[in-house]
């Protein structure tokens, strides 16, 4: 379902079960996957790859080269930079072009969640699972479960799939310094090891499975 007042470019790959709704851009040779909802007024920039299952919400900008991987929630006007060093004009005054400036996009792994009014500044990565709160500037890699806030952005906890936070199994850790959280939603158990996340299920079947990363929505769709 494409609303009327949309635009959407005639390159552009809307998947035949997305929605997009009022006054949304979807610029050239973007992508966007099945079920994926795009909000009032949201802009998706030229050659954007969104997943399948995403929510983009009222008025949140994409910029290109973004990537978001399957069941990415980006909150209502978030901003997803691609300029490191941006300028209107060049050294000598004239109006810069596309050719005078390097685009650098930001990733967004599989089920993350960027909170309302959030700016990520490229080049930067939101692992998987991930929570930016609202209104963060993210400066720096995420790491997948994490939680973070504030300007700059920083880790103030764990996250699960469920997007709850989660709370510490015990007081104490391991030997090894492993320490083991909860999701008080869900009840599923993770392991903190060398300052990454991962579920203790993983930890225990495969180390290397856990830390493989998601797959670009490239090869997903």
């Amino acid at each position: 379902m494409i609303e009327p007042s949309a635009d959407i470019a005639p390159s552009a790959i809307v998947a035949p079960s997305a929605r997009v709704w009022h006054l949304a851009q979807v610029r050239e040779d973007a992508r966007i996957g099945e079920e994926t909802i795009v909000g009032r007024g949201a802009y998706i920039g030229e050659g954007v790859r969104v997943g399948g299952r995403c929510k983009i919400q009222n008025y949140a900008l994409i910029y290109e080269p973004a990537s978001l991987a399957d069941g990415v929630f980006v909150g209502p006007a978030a901003v997803l930079t691609n300029d490191h060093a941006p300028r209107a004009i060049n050294a000598d005054g004239t109006l810069k072009s596309a050719s005078d400036w390097d685009h650098v996009g930001v990733t967004v792994e599989r089920g993350a969640a960027i909170g309302a009014r959030a700016v990520c500044v490229a080049p930067v990565r939101i692992g998987a699972w991930a929570s930016v709160g609202a209104g963060a500037v993210v400066t720096r890699d995420v790491a997948p479960y994490a939680l973070v806030v504030g300007v700059p952005a920083r880790r103030v906890g764990w996250v699960g799939e469920a997007g709850v936070p989660l709370v510490a199994a015990d007081d104490t850790a391991s030997e090894a310094g492993d320490r083991t959280w909860v999701c008080p939603a869900s009840g599923r158990r993770y392991v903190e090891r060398d300052g990454a996340l991962s579920p203790e299920e993983a930890q225990a079947s495969s180390p290397h499975d856990a830390e493989m990363p998601d797959q670009t929505p490239e090869d997903q769709q």
